[in-house]
């Protein structure tokens, strides 16, 4: 299983929950797809997009699941990035972790990135 990682307040997950179904946040929406990426780039995301951020969840997807709706387009630095063409079906969702910060103030990733 090849697992893809989307970074997600605790208050927008609640709400997928609630539907059943993730439409993606308003970043996401306002671009026309749902921002994924990999194990290798979501620290960076995290650092660029989410600094500081207590309230993240880490939402961890079957690519595979996800069907033809996934595609994997250049983005940041030239690399390729899975972006989500449809609503995330939370049956496709493999895990849900929590972010906690580090003593350094970033995002502790070593107990979620498995």
């Amino acid at each position: 299983m090849t697992l893809i990682y989307k970074l997600v307040s605790r208050a927008d997950w609640d709400a997928a929950n609630a539907t059943g179904v993730f439409n993606g946040a308003e970043i996401d929406i306002a671009d026309g797809f749902i921002h994924f990426s990999t194990a290798e780039q979501v620290e960076e995301t995290a650092s660029k997009y989410f600094a500081g951020r207590t309230d993240l969840l880490l939402v961890a997807a079957d690519a595979a699941a996800l069907g033809e709706a996934l595609k994997w387009e250049t983005s940041r630095g030239g690399a390729l990035f899975p972006h989500l063409y449809a609503p995330l079906a939370l049956e496709s969702v493999a895990r849900v972790d929590p972010l906690s910060i580090g003593s350094d103030g970033r995002h502790d990733f070593s107990r979620v990135l498995k």
